[in-house]
């Protein structure tokens, strides 16, 4: 009696950490792809002038949120000089960009005054001081108080359709992520149909279904 006892308890004490593991797992990992972008009221600086964003300027239009841990630093500029080479044509694409760092937006002004490449900078650059964007988006990095690289698509109905996050010694590609938004307004418009891997507009999307399987 003693054994199964013993046994029993094994058993109970293995099953309980798994189920312990299994909620940490899906805590740690949820996803926020098809989740809701968050509500927020933030200061901005563009154009030489502070204004005020909130999450109503949005709705009905594609966003881009693009983070980054802080102005006067290093990867940072090459990264918003390289966005900014794309910004005609995402505007032209229908799709609002916005850079979000943990700064405030009198500090913003300050970087866009003295430094040759954000000077170039025509897209809003929000000031998330109090973290409401940064945590929303789940890029904030709470021992250092800054952002982690993070790029989000927003589509018009609010929805966050893609998501990518990387360390901050990492430096993230204007064209790939211009590419990336391409395909998801083709998609959004395209019931039906999918993107290839390194699809490029005007090439061939695939059509998913029962004829497809096994044949690619």
């Amino acid at each position: 009696m003693h054994s199964v006892a013993v046994m029993r308890r094994m058993s109970f004490l293995c099953n309980t950490k798994i189920k312990q593991q299994q909620i940490k797992t899906e805590k740690n990992m949820e996803s926020i792809i098809n989740q809701h972008a968050p509500e927020f009221t933030v200061q901005a600086f563009q154009d030489g002038n502070f204004k005020t964003v909130t999450s109503k300027d949005i709705e009905g239009k594609w966003a881009l949120f693009f983070f980054y841990p802080a102005d006067f630093t290093f990867v940072c500029p090459t990264e918003l000089e390289d966005l900014q080479s794309k910004y005609d044509e995402l505007k032209g694409m229908g799709v609002e960009v916005f850079s979000v760092s943990t700064d405030s937006h009198f500090v913003h002004k300050a970087w866009h005054d003295t430094s040759d490449r954000i000077g170039k900078l025509q897209y809003a650059m929000l000031a998330d001081p109090l973290a409401v964007l940064s945590r929303g988006f789940g890029v904030y990095k709470e021992d250092e108080g800054v952002a982690y690289r993070g790029s989000f698509l927003v589509n018009p109905e609010g929805l966050v359709k893609l998501a990518e996050i990387q360390d901050n010694s990492i430096g993230r590609n204007a064209d790939e992520l211009v590419r990336k938004v391409r395909a998801a307004l083709y998609v959004a418009s395209h019931n039906g149909e999918v993107c290839p891997a390194k699809w490029q507009e005007g090439n061939d999307t695939l059509k998913p279904s029962i004829d497809l399987v096994g044949k690619l």
